[in-house]
């Protein structure tokens, strides 16, 4: 895998993530995500997040914090390169086993918006084959799409751009 194709696998990675951690605000935030949810709609909707997890947000988020926290400690001070490489990995092992608390208020999220029957649906079909096809190809193809939706958006902002400016100075405009 080359280092474009990470980047981009990070990327999503961290959009995914703030996506997710925004919806766990709003699930703390809103009385109707409040409610109680049955243990077994719980447990269904982590089913759904463990089969569809192939991106292993919270590992790429963790490791990206221990990047950023590496590369402002040595920038200033170069000279704590080895002992920085050790703290981070300390505490990359203190956060190893947290993962599961981040994953349950995914769970949550999907609890609540979804009826066990749903949750049932949704998880039976991951657990298909072209499920967990789908689950494996989501992260290149969401690579894929992202580079796509580039090429659009830089092409279209030109020309929209033009257009814009042929479309004022056909009413007589100067731009």
């Amino acid at each position: 895998m080359g280092i474009s194709t990470m980047t981009g696998v990070m990327s999503r990675a961290k959009a995914l993530l703030a996506v997710a951690l925004s919806a766990v605000v709003l699930a703390v935030s809103l009385p109707a995500m409040a409610q109680e949810v049955p243990p077994e709609q719980l447990a269904l909707a982590r089913k759904y997040i463990d089969l569809t997890d192939r991106a292993a947000v919270y590992e790429v988020t963790l490791v990206e914090i221990g990047i950023g926290s590496m590369r402002q400690i040595v920038t200033q001070n170069p000279e704590l390169i080895e002992q920085t490489n050790a703290a981070i990995s300390k505490v990359l092992e203190e956060y190893k086993g947290r993962k599961g608390e981040l994953l349950d208020q995914f769970a949550r999220v999907y609890a609540v918006r979804f009826s066990m029957e749903e949750l049932q649906q949704i998880v039976t079909f991951y657990e298909s084959p072209t499920g967990q096809k789908l689950a494996q190809a989501n992260t290149e193809v969401n690579a894929d799409l992202q580079r796509v939706m580039q090429v659009f958006t830089n092409n279209a902002r030109s020309e929209f751009f033009a257009k814009v400016r042929a479309e004022l100075r056909s009413q007589g405009f100067d731009v």
